[in-house]
């Protein structure tokens, strides 16, 4: 068994749950979106970021690439939370759906990198 690719499938796989957590619930009901629980999201997707940026594999650059776009999407919507809470007059129901949108295409690039991880462990010869 290789460790390094246990502990990567499993942030990588988490990211993608944790992201799913977030964005799953009404778009326009924030008490569905947790605040802690997009930080645990951001957290998470950029451990997994790290633990691609040793693979010089063509697949780990396309990896590492799905990796970025989620944490630049994540951290797009905390900023954009922190912005409508802190320096708007409007709150944060005026942006939850630009928050819970950017959190989807997190999503999306997030299933794309499970998927290629899959298929990575599936073609590998014991």
């Amino acid at each position: 068994m290789n460790t390094q690719k246990v502990i990567s499938g499993f942030f990588i796989i988490l990211a993608m749950t944790l992201n799913f957590g977030f964005f799953y619930g009404d778009i326009d009901n924030f008490a569905h979106h947790s605040p802690y629980e997009l930080f645990a999201t951001i957290v998470v997707n950029l451990i997994a970021t790290v633990l691609k940026l040793g693979d010089k594999t063509q697949l780990g650059s396309v990896l590492l690439a799905t990796s970025l776009v989620a944490d630049i999407q994540l951290i797009s919507a905390a900023i954009v939370w922190g912005i409508s809470v802190y320096a708007t007059s409007g709150g944060i129901q005026d942006s939850a759906q630009i928050i819970v949108s950017l959190s989807g295409g997190a999503l999306m690039a997030n299933v794309v990198s499970v998927i290629l991880f899959m298929g990575d462990t599936l073609k590998s010869k014991r």
